[in-house]
């Protein structure tokens, strides 16, 4: 499965200690990230992580293409509510293109456990068949 990882800068080391805790499961699937968060998990995990540019560079933007062209099964999207971003609406633009081509997505911690610990069960194999 095609996993996208996007950290806001003060979710950063949330996410990479959430890929260090679950390394084991990340490393059987493909994982795309923007350019700084794909960077800080490739080095405390050493996962193969495929980069596109930084988020506020146009990296969220080809994040969406991919959602778009049904290539991203899995969105952990760890964003910051409280500091409001001049990329808001690329933002916003992700959000609303994984409700509209049915990709799970989790926005904190929380929610980022559940999907992983479900891919791990195999309850996301329906994504297989959907693409």
């Amino acid at each position: 499965m095609n996993i996208g990882l996007i950290a806001h800068d003060a979710k950063k080391k949330l996410m990479q200690n959430f890929c260090i805790a679950y390394r084991g499961i990340l490393c059987k699937h493909n994982l795309y990230a923007t350019g700084t968060t794909g960077r800080l998990v490739e080095e405390v995990t050493n996962l193969n992580v495929h980069k596109f540019l930084a988020g506020h560079l146009g990296g969220e933007q080809q994040m969406g293409a991919q959602i778009e062209h049904n290539q991203i099964d899995l969105m952990i999207f760890l964003r910051d509510p409280l500091k409001p971003k001049s990329h808001e609406l690329d933002m916003a633009n992700t959000v609303q293109l994984c409700d509209m081509h049915s990709i799970p997505m989790a926005t904190n911690l929380a929610t980022a456990e559940m999907l992983i610990k479900s891919l791990e069960r195999g309850d996301l194999e329906w994504r297989e068949m959907y693409r």
